[in-house]
């Protein structure tokens, strides 16, 4: 029934109300008195009230009465039909009916070459209405049909985040079995359906579960953003949608979401879905294209974890982790990303499990969801030496010419302040040249000594900052670290329960500094944009590892990436010289064991090797190189944490990636090279 018309037979009840009470009892109260003998009626004030008179009287304030209520009535009755039909009519149309969400599929994720990454592929989902939550008969039936705890169906079922109409989801990806079971039996299973819904696939496995990341439920931050929002473009979220959560589904999220659609149900007055109405269609999210490429990612990565393995069982047995990077040293394209130990991107499917978690943040699990190629800080060794050396050059430290004694051991700072070179032997006469080929330390102790007297003490510091370091790249990937630059003000800040000895800039800071030791720390990231940036002469294009998204429609692409230069450091084109020759020095005059791995490519390779000092037993393993020499493409680079010298496992993942990347897979035997 019409609200109008209850409001009009309400108000008429009342005032026929009204009317018969004043009928009944309106005369009850007489103005007359007589006399005992039964003598005539006489007025008692003595003024006209006769009886007919009042009579009237209260007749006339009866209809007075009685046509304002009418009054009131027509002119409510003329505002809502005429004045306030449009509001009334919208009330009672949202009161019969709602409107339910229905999710977007999410965009897939291609590699370069148009591999699919992550697609979607369809789900059997198990959904009930909400009024089944009152049969616990059926509950207990349903959990028993797919291994559910009655309590946990009853709590699916309870969760009213999609909307008080929607289905409630109880169970994705059931077997045919029970699909079967619950269209057989439909009068057991009353307000069960069995729906088709999306879920993420990662057809190649665990391949760069990193940079694709996961994807999961909202959570209440994500929630809170999206409605403080102001931007046109963000994404209003509801609780219990399903979003990206790391890497580039997370990065990505406002390309990959897509457009929920909508469907219009009509209900009863309980709520419950009588029919439906119109709808629009979800629109899918945009698929992207990764500047990744899956042959070279998955040799990254099975190169990465193989090596890993060896030098566990070889002598290192705190070696569980690493990373490895391959880019584009002309524009910043990260063909390879690879992070160990990794993990299966399908376990967060319809929601990770608790004990999928507990396994994942385990101890003995080595942080397996941490990227440690842009989130690890490590100390850089001696990868950092050609950065000295700039730093050098640049602040008059030492010029081209100059040259250093390595006996092994170094007093620079006074015998009770000695220390040594990773070759105890000593190197002999070094050069600034020759000090990077043979990871001389002597030679870059001196380089810290002399800073550490200079006018610009801060040098080092100075020089590495320009090269990138202690900043982020600004690689499109959620989560990338800053790493560190030491210098005495940051000593003195955080040594705070030191004395003021202990919190002073020594001159051991700077020996340590100079060679990647003491307190600097650096992302494999950071140290890679670095080598790309002596391969182009100074130029450091921004990492990234998107390359475009694909149209709707057809096989182009609607938005490209578009490459930027992060950062130039400009050097004099002898010192880049000095350091390049250095570094080919590395590969090939180094060490013999560690040159023929190289000498069987058609490319000739500049790189370094690095093996920092922590508090482990072994030291972790570095290797940087970048091909081909006299005319760069390509930078790699490995980590290994706790693997030994930067020779006996980091140079071997490099020189795999680096035969991906030719075709060109190492023939030598490995045999481990030198100690730096």
């Amino acid at each position: 029934m019409s609200p109008i018309i209850v409001i009009i037979i309400v108000l008429a009840v009342i005032l026929v109300a009204l009317i018969a009470v004043f009928l009944l009892f309106g005369r009850g109260g007489s103005r007359f008195t007589f006399d005992i003998g039964g003598a005539a009626p006489t007025a008692a004030g003595g003024s006209d009230m006769s009886t007919e008179t009042g009579f009237k009287t209260r007749l006339f304030g009866l209809d007075v009465f009685a046509g304002s209520i009418i009054a009131v009535l027509l002119g409510k009755l003329w505002t809502m039909q005429l004045v306030s039909s449009d509001e009334y009519s919208a009330q009672a149309e949202s009161n019969r009916t709602r409107t339910i969400s229905v999710d977007a599929p999410r965009g897939r994720i291609l590699d370069r070459n148009g591999v699919e990454l992550v697609n979607n592929r369809a789900s059997l989902t198990v959904a009930a209405k909400s009024d089944v939550v009152q049969d616990e008969v059926e509950m207990q039936l349903l959990g028993n049909l797919i291994g559910m705890p009655k309590m946990a169906v009853k709590r699916k079922i309870e969760d009213s985040s999609g909307g008080a109409q929607s289905l409630r989801t109880v169970a994705v990806d059931v077997s045919r079995r029970v699909v079967a079971y619950i269209g057989e039996h439909p009068y057991v299973f009353e307000g069960v359906s069995v729906e088709q819904k999306t879920q993420r696939h990662y057809p190649q496995g665990n391949l760069a579960a990193h940079v694709l990341g996961y994807v999961g439920t909202v959570s209440s931050e994500q929630l809170d953003a999206s409605k403080k929002s102001d931007s046109e473009a963000a994404i209003s979220y509801s609780s219990g949608d399903i979003v990206g959560q790391a890497g580039v589904e997370y990065q990505y999220e406002s390309v990959l979401q897509g457009v929920k659609g909508e469907q219009t149900v009509y209900v009863d007055a309980s709520g419950a879905v009588l029919s439906y109405s119109g709808s629009v269609e979800a629109r899918s999210g945009s698929d992207i294209v990764l500047t990744l490429d899956s042959k070279i990612q998955s040799a990254a990565e099975e190169s990465l974890q193989s090596w890993i393995k060896e030098r566990h069982e070889s002598g290192a047995p705190d070696c569980y982790g690493g990373a490895a990077i391959a880019m584009d040293v002309t524009n910043g394209e990260v063909l390879a990303m690879a992070s160990a130990p990794t993990f299966s991107p399908s376990v967060f499917v319809g929601g990770v499990s608790s004990d999928d978690w507990n396994q994942l943040s385990s101890e003995s699990a080595h942080n397996p969801l941490l990227n440690r190629a842009v989130s690890g800080q490590y100390p850089s060794a001696s990868t950092i030496k050609p950065l000295s050396t700039f730093a050098a050059l640049d602040y008059g430290i030492a010029n081209t010419g100059s040259t250093y004694n390595c006996t092994g051991y170094w007093t620079g700072f006074g015998s009770g302040f000695g220390q040594y070179c990773w070759q105890r032997s000593g190197h002999g006469l070094m050069t600034l040249q020759t000090g990077i080929t043979f990871s001389c330390d002597v030679v870059f102790y001196e380089i810290g000594k002399g800073f550490f007297y200079s006018d610009t003490p801060n040098g080092l510091q100075d020089t590495f900052r320009k090269w990138g370091l202690g900043s982020k790249s600004g690689i499109d990937l959620p989560a990338e670290a800053s790493g560190r630059v030491p210098d005495a003000d940051w000593k003195w800040n955080y040594f705070t329960s030191s004395d003021d000895t202990a919190r002073s800039w020594q001159g051991g800071d700077n020996t340590n500094l100079v060679i990647g030791q003491g307190d600097i720390l650096v992302t494999p990231l950071q140290m890679l944009c670095a080598y790309a940036g002596i391969a182009t002469g100074g130029t450091i294009w921004r990492p990234h590892v998107l390359k475009g998204v694909k149209a709707a429609v057809g096989d182009g692409s609607s938005v490209d990436y578009k490459t930027e230069v992060a950062r130039t450091a400009d050097e004099d084109s002898s010192y880049m010289d000095l350091v390049h020759r250095g570094l080919v020095g590395v590969v090939y005059e180094e060490s013999e064991s560690q040159a023929v791995h190289f000498t069987n490519m058609s490319v000739k390779v500049a790189g370094k090797t690095g093996s920092a000092q922590t508090s482990t037993e072994q030291p972790t393993g570095w290797f940087i190189a970048y091909a081909p020499a006299d005319d760069p493409k390509y930078v790699v680079g490995c980590v290994m944490e706790s693997s030994g010298f930067g020779s006996e496992g980091a140079l071997y993942v490099v020189r795999d990636i680096l035969g991906a990347l030719y075709d060109q897979p190492d023939t030598a035997a490995a045999t481990g090279g030198s100690a730096d």
